[in-house]
């Protein structure tokens, strides 16, 4: 059996990373993880309950933060996996264990599926023994970051439908947030401010959404990623729900009538969910992203009149696949 070292640097990796460990561990295999305590990454793994060791912190949004505190951890997961005897890595976008694992000399793999993170993609796709994306992504994209078969592999579908396969919503969460079943829904996502690909920049488009949420009488979550945040939301209007940790965001994403997010990830699980989603990302979008709008999944919204504030009538849910599939692609033992 092998010695299996995962790498969480954001609280996505832990929803995303979750069903292939708890595979990896039914199988025999003793897996090691390792977290970055960024946003509410941390606060996961604890209601998880998977023992974990916290490597590094973040460094904020500007470049020189964060490439001392990328260097930073780099040199500490270095220190901690020295010795370790690990067989294999895994990591959806860590930028730390594909150069340690190349140092170590432990295989590893780079999952991604947003292809224009170009600097993380730089370094990951040179230094990993495997890529693996999903299939929408188109391999021309990636090749440029030095991904090409075989170390390129890509797998059917949305990561989303193979996370969420088993997944039913919790039917209290929105009630245990305050919420009244009886009204409208909106569950809102913030921006990741810290990533680089969209320069530290909070979404200007944000504070008129919310607005125009509640002027139309809709109770409205936000889901925020720091503590700045949450604190600009709270003075922008009282009425807004903003948690203080971490919530059980796929129930709320199933449940509302309404999502609309400034992230990839919440975007594309209400999409496979069957829940009407807007997407106010800001960045160049993605393969992943363009063919769920092609489908008529999600829609890019420009202008908050836009939006559609409305009770949900009916959820087509997309399909669901087997974790095991996708850890047959990204664990090749």
């Amino acid at each position: 059996m092998a010695r299996v070292w995962v790498d969480l640097t954001n609280p996505a990796h832990v929803v995303v990373l979750r069903p292939l460990v708890e595979l990896l561990e039914a199988g025999g295999h003793e897996v090691t993880l390792t977290a970055r305590p960024l946003s509410h990454t941390t606060e996961l793994l604890d209601d998880w309950g998977h023992p974990y060791t916290a490597i590094g912190h973040h460094g904020g949004a500007g470049r020189v933060g964060k490439g001392f505190a990328a260097a930073s951890r780099t040199a500490q997961a270095f220190a901690f996996a020295r010795g370790e005897g690990f067989d294999y890595g895994l990591a959806h976008g860590s930028t730390d264990l594909p150069p340690v694992g190349r140092l170590l000399g432990i295989p590893n793999t780079t999952m991604f599926d947003y292809e224009w993170a170009r600097l993380q993609h730089e370094l990951n796709c040179r230094l990993a023994t495997r890529v693996l994306v999903p299939d929408a992504i188109p391999a021309e994209r990636v090749e440029r970051y030095g991904a090409r078969p075989p170390k390129l592999v890509r797998y059917p579908g949305l990561k989303e439908e193979y996370y969420l396969s088993r997944f039913e919503p919790d039917e209290s969460v929105p009630a245990e947030l305050g919420a009244d079943p009886n009204r409208i829904l909106a569950v809102v996502r913030t921006a990741p401010s810290y990533a680089l690909y969209l320069g530290g920049s909070e979404n200007e488009l944000l504070p008129r959404v919310l607005r125009r949420l509640l002027d139309e009488g809709a109770q409205v979550v936000v889901l925020a990623r720091t503590d700045e945040q949450r604190q600009r939301l709270r003075e922008l209007d009282a009425a807004l729900i903003v948690p203080e940790r971490a919530v059980d965001g796929r129930s709320l994403a199933a449940l509302a009538d309404l999502v609309i997010s400034a992230g990839g990830t919440m975007i594309r699980e209400a999409a496979v969910l069957g829940t009407p989603v807007w997407s106010i990302f800001e960045g160049r979008p993605g393969a992943v992203d363009e063919q769920l709008q092609r489908e008529g999944r999600i829609r890019f919204l420009r202008d908050p009149a836009e939006l559609v504030v409305a009770k949900a009538t009916e959820r087509r849910r997309l399909g669901r696949r087997d974790p095991a599939e996708l850890l047959r692609l990204a664990v090749p033992f």
